[in-house]
């Protein structure tokens, strides 16, 4: 005798259509996974940002592989993530045996039953793919606070390192303006502020007024010691240095913040199709060779 294994497509329960713990599971997998390979890519240069003060000369192939880097990583975290709350979510559907244990089995259910199955799965992925971004960008956030504060000065928070913002990306090019063998006793944090906004305004459309120019060759002559047409060279120097460094900056952000964005709809995508998938495997619909396995065993019971 051989006996039929029937799975039926019971109507799926509307009193749930959240399971949140296969959500939270498949979250905690992918953000793990990213923080994992995140810290690797930290390792081997590959990370899209630097603690190091030359972080700007890096090259443009080098923000390129860094961002085709960021998208293999979404991929892989959320395609695994999605795939985890797919396997992990419950089961819709009854089986029903009879007789001694055989060979057959059989599996029924109507197109728009498998429809509805396969959107809630990847609803569930996309759930996965939002709360892993939050706790990622919320790991970030934590940790560039932490290093914020670390690379503050003990002594005072108005140092040096908090003058001005963006000082970071011109602050080799303000240690040469200013650079010299005389030493004054006061406090430079409000010079290197002062010169550091003149020199961003060498990147607008207009470039460094005149009066602007006149002003900061005065300051880095009292400042330095040096004679006006040296500190006039000088000062011509870091505006042209800082205008090249400003724009290599805004090149590098712009492809970090496309790349981002495409990682951010890829992992999306992957975290559909792979919760998608993941549901598949748990109620037994998918492809045969993933069910290899299976056959083998329903085999053995069936020939001892």
């Amino acid at each position: 005798m051989s006996d039929t294994l029937v799975r039926t497509s019971a109507p799926l329960s509307h009193d749930h259509h959240i399971h949140w713990g296969p959500v939270f599971a498949g979250a905690l997998t992918a953000a793990a996974l990213a923080s994992v390979l995140h810290a690797f890519a930290g390792a081997i240069g590959l990370a899209v940002s630097s603690t190091a003060p030359t972080w700007r000369d890096a090259s443009i192939a080098l923000w390129i592989l860094s961002g085709i880097y960021l998208v293999f990583v979404a991929l892989l975290a959320y395609g695994v993530g999605g795939y985890v709350a797919g396997l992990l979510r419950q089961r819709h559907g009854t089986a029903t045996v009879g007789g001694v244990p055989g060979t057959t089995t059989a599996t029924t259910a109507t197109p728009g039953f498998i429809e509805e199955l396969e959107l809630r799965d990847g609803l569930h992925g996309l759930l996965v793919w939002a709360l892993a971004t939050l706790m990622t960008v919320l790991l970030l956030l934590l940790a560039a606070s932490a290093g914020t504060r670390l690379a503050a000065p003990s002594a005072d928070a108005a140092g040096p390192s908090a003058s001005v913002a963006g000082e970071n990306i011109i602050a080799f090019d303000l240690d040469r303006l200013l650079r010299g063998d005389r030493r004054q006793g006061e406090d430079v944090s409000q010079t290197r502020a002062e010169a550091a906004r003149i020199l961003l305004t060498s990147s607008s459309h207009r470039g460094v007024a005149a009066e602007d120019r006149a002003y900061l060759v005065r300051l880095v002559s009292a400042r330095t010691g040096l004679a006006p047409p040296e500190a006039e060279r000088r000062v011509d120097a870091a505006l042209a240095s800082s205008k090249e460094n400003i724009a290599r900056a805004r090149r590098s952000t712009v492809i970090l913040a496309f790349m981002a964005g495409a990682a951010a709809i890829l992992g999306a995508a992957a975290a559909w199709f792979a919760a998608v998938a993941g549901g598949e495997e748990r109620d037994d619909r998918g492809h045969a060779r993933w069910r290899l396995f299976d056959a083998r065993r329903t085999t053995s019971r069936a020939f001892p």
